[in-house]
């Protein structure tokens, strides 16, 4: 019965329930499209190239470890185990082979060597890595034209790069390395046997001796493939060789999970993308909530006679509640499928998309299974019977006279439930950004900051009829001068608060959620930059397109006429403990003279003259309790262990990482030791600095100010990720806003052939909607600027220290005229549709 009548209602009342179905459905997409991306990082394919024709492959293990045991009270014990993967690769032992050839089923084992290896007088367009020509088999490469190498001088390329480029043997290349860039004969062309062309690097192979001394890692090797002899069995073979390494730390991969062993940045961005989809889906929940509860309870309100003459005909408070609920189920079924659906195409583009910005890379294959799509349409069901629930929930308690009542004239003030919950949110809002103050670590505060401007704007929610009502009262003299509409408009704000703060509410989380997207990174890039610009003392800045500056070009330098200092600067993650810490490494001689980090405790030059010291900022000293004469026990970035002295503690930690180490410690357990940056000091001028570096190409002499803006662009770049992760979050506000504004206005008809009989033209009732329009508009502007100033401020104090974050006067005023530009279209569109019929028409059919 109430479902036959449920279907009635919605076929009657299309555009009624038009808006609640269009907020569900892009829920439902959004949800979708996030939950694929969570999916691919979790269980996402990464593709093997260069081990394809290694069936098993033997490899370090990327991760730190850490076991902890608990003692319980009744003296047993609880043994708990962690691990976190390293920032850079780790290598193993070249011995590790002897124990793998003498097995049973091993035909042979290939040691493998990739290091860093780019071309510098030709254009690549993908990583490129050298091997040693010895592990060719291990894809497998053979020539199609020309020779092995045979000298140090010689180098055989892969057919992929010879072609794109247009090189042949004989020819020269250029190639950077670890170390200086040199000149190689290119011996011959070699491609990978049975299959195509590498389509995620470039392969350039060494002779075997001089592939060992670019790799700079003796008795190391990358990893070893293994190639089983004919009828063995692999799951034998695999069981075989973790018996013969146990006690190492090796790992033993095959099939796809080969993969993640050769492409390490593709398996870090697998954690990073089930983080950023984490992140994505909750936030995009909880503005689902929001707005879906809010498109329901005006939905509601514009049927309010109807159910109140329900309630006067005997019509039971449990048959509306069940009326209502299964509306919403319908809608919600109808939504989730069409919303689900839309979402698969937008994961794809999302996934292409962060590719093309250097995300994630593009050999992590997208999943496309049906749990997200089944997810979104539970999460919509369930979100669209709350919401209807939540929003009928008084109409379907109060008495039938009551209700009769308040479909004729709005109540004077919220149930003081909806207040009490407002204030209860509004307290935690305010919990969350005092929070927010002392967070000091990016990861843990960026969630946080979304989540408060979310509570704040469901405070805002609860608590619109009492904050519209109260704004009303404060434009009144201001409306008033705009003649006959700004008196219809103040009437029209404070006689329907409940309606007009259910246009507020999604329009105050856009303005509030886009102003703390555009300003967040700002506010920490503007802090870091300013601290690495007060603290860079250096006269020039070398810097470079390329991988970076090798040792030798800054050796140059330093023995160039007017430099007294060239400070090399490398930069990676260690871990301490499990905890992540930005690092850098720097050549200490001379260092005061191009380096000042405001150092508090201890002294510099104790660290520039001893090698096994390190600096620390003060933020890090407080989390990890050091002090200069401390010991520092950490991981470098491939996960070998350092310990250390802490010589000296200093303030700029956000201009220049959390620890500072010596320079050859770090670059020795990088995968790319050259410099990112050489500070030069000294009176040399730049012409005499170029002419010393005529012979290492690619490398810019930059004054100190043009590094400073070249690193605000990388930083821009880098917040592009961020920037579409969230404008999909705010796109469905935008929509919301829309769609709430057009069920508003569009629900008018009758209210304005009123005004229309009443004698007020049709210019006159539009002139009333724009006032109205600006009206909320400049309350919800008031009202997300305040939200996001708050949690902007807090930002800035727990990550700057300093509560001045960084806000953009035109960036801001392009998001406040976004937003007119939407509630003006939105309102006038409609209103002017409503227009069209004649008064009297509308009249009579309304009576």
């Amino acid at each position: 019965m109430m479902l036959r009548y449920a279907l009635r209602t919605i076929r009657d009342r299309k555009s009624g329930f038009l808006g609640a179905l269009l907020a569900l459905m892009c829920a439902a997409a959004l949800i979708t499209a996030c939950g694929t991306l969570l999916e691919t990082g979790l269980r996402g394919r990464i593709a093997t190239e260069r081990y394809a024709g290694a069936p098993l492959v033997v490899s370090a293990d990327q991760n730190v470890h850490r076991t902890t045991v608990k003692h319980k009270g009744n003296g047993e014990t609880k043994a708990k185990h962690k691990a976190k993967p390293v920032a850079e690769r780790a290598w193993l032992p070249a011995a590790t082979a002897d124990r793998i050839r003498p097995l049973e089923g091993v035909r042979k084992v290939i040691p493998e060597l990739t290091f860093l290896a780019e071309p510098v007088t030709e254009p690549v367009d993908r990583p490129s890595y050298g091997h040693s020509w010895a592990s060719a088999s291990i894809t497998p490469f053979t020539l199609t034209t020309g020779r092995a190498p045979a000298t140090a001088d010689d180098i055989v390329v892969d057919r992929g790069f010879a072609e794109r480029v247009g090189l042949k043997p004989g020819d020269r290349l250029t190639v950077q390395s670890t170390g200086a860039p040199r000149p190689y004969r290119i011996s011959g062309i070699a491609a990978p046997a049975g299959r195509g062309e590498l389509q995620q690097q470039t392969s350039l192979f060494f002779f075997a001796a001089e592939a060992e001394r670019l790799a700079a890692r003796p008795g190391q090797v990358t990893a070893l493939g293994v190639l089983p002899a004919p009828g063995t069995d692999l799951t034998e073979l695999k069981r075989r060789v973790e018996r013969a390494l146990k006690g190492t730390t090796a790992q033993v991969a095959t099939s796809d999970d080969r993969g993640p062993v050769e492409f390490l940045d593709a398996a870090g961005a697998r954690t990073k993308l089930v983080s950023m989809g984490g992140a994505m889906g909750g936030t995009s929940i909880l503005v689902a909530i929001l707005v879906v509860v809010g498109t329901f309870a005006l939905s509601i309100q514009q049927r309010h006679r109807e159910l109140a003459l329900l309630r006067a005909i005997a019509a039971t408070s449990r048959q509306i509640r069940r009326l209502l609920g299964r509306e919403a189920l319908i809608v919600g079924a109808v939504a989730g499928v069409l919303g689900s659906l839309a979402g698969l195409p937008l994961a794809t583009w999302l996934h292409s998309r962060f590719i093309d910005m250097g995300a994630i890379p593009a050999n992590l294959e997208r999943t496309a299974g049906i749990f997200p799509a089944f997810a979104a349409v539970a999460v919509t069901l369930l979100g669209a019977w709350a919401a209807a629930r939540i929003s009928g929930r008084r109409i379907a308690r109060i008495r039938p006279a009551e209700a009769m009542a308040e479909s004729a004239v709005e109540r004077d003030r919220p149930a003081r439930g909806r207040i009490a919950a407002g204030l209860v949110l509004l307290a935690g809002g305010g919990v969350l950004v005092a929070v927010l103050s002392g967070l000091h670590v990016e990861a843990a505060s960026t969630p946080v900051t979304f989540l408060a401007v979310v509570v704040l704007a469901t405070a805002v929610s609860l608590l619109g009829p009492l904050l519209i009502r109260m704004a009303s009262a404060l434009l009144a003299g201001p409306l008033r001068l705009a003649g006959f509409g700004g008196t219809l408009a103040t009437a029209n704000i404070r006689g329907n608060s409940t309606r007009m703060a259910a246009v507020v509410t999604p329009l105050t989380l856009l303005v509030g959620m886009t102003c703390t997207v555009l300003f967040v990174q700002p506010t920490l890039g503007s802090a870091a930059r300013n601290q690495a610009r007060e603290g860079t003392r250096a006269t020039w800045v070398l810097a470079t397109q390329g991988p970076g500056i090798p040792s030798v070009a800054a050796e140059t330098v330093r023995t160039t006429e007017g430099v007294t200092a060239a400070t090399e600067v490398v930069r990676t993650t260690v871990r301490v403990g499990l905890d992540k810490y930005q690092a850098q490494g720097v050549t200490q001689a001379g260092l005061s003279r191009t380096w000042d980090p405001e150092v508090t405790g201890g002294s510099l030059a104790d660290f520039a003259a001893d090698p096994g010291t390190a600096a620390v900022s003060e933020l890090a000293a407080e989390r990890l309790g050091l002090h200069p004469g401390s010991t520092l026990k950490l991981h470098l970035g491939d996960g070998t262990p350092a310990t250390l002295t802490v010589a000296a503690v200093y303030a700029r930690g956000l201009g220049f990482g959390d620890l500072t180490l010596p320079h050859d410690l770090v670059a020795r357990h990088m995968d790319n030791p050259l410099a990112a940056t050489v500070l030069v000091a000294g009176d040399s001028d730049r012409g005499r600095l170029a002419a010393a570096l005529k012979k290492f190409p690619g490398i810019a002499v930059l004054a100190p100010a043009t590094a400073d803006r070249l690193q605000a662009d990388r930083q821009q770049e880098n917040a592009e990720v961020n920037y579409l992760a969230m404008g999909l979050i705010l796109a469905f506000t935008a929509i919301a806003v829309v769609n709430t504004l057009a069920m508003s206005v569009s629900e008018r008809i009758k209210e304005f052939a009123m005004l229309r009989l009443a004698g007020a033209t049709r210019r006159q009732v539009l002139r009333m909607l724009r006032i109205e329009a600006l009206s909320i508009l400049l309350i919800a502007a008031v009202l997300g600027t305040g939200i996001a100033l708050a949690v902007l401020t807090a930002f800035s104090i727990g990550m700057t220290g300093s509560a001045a974050p960084t806000v953009m006067p035109v960036v801001y005023a392009t998001v406040v005229g976004a937003a007119a530009l939407l509630v003006l279209v939105a309102s006038a569109l409609p209103g002017r549709v409503a227009l069209k019929a004649r008064p009297v028409e509308v009249a009579a059919s309304q009576r």
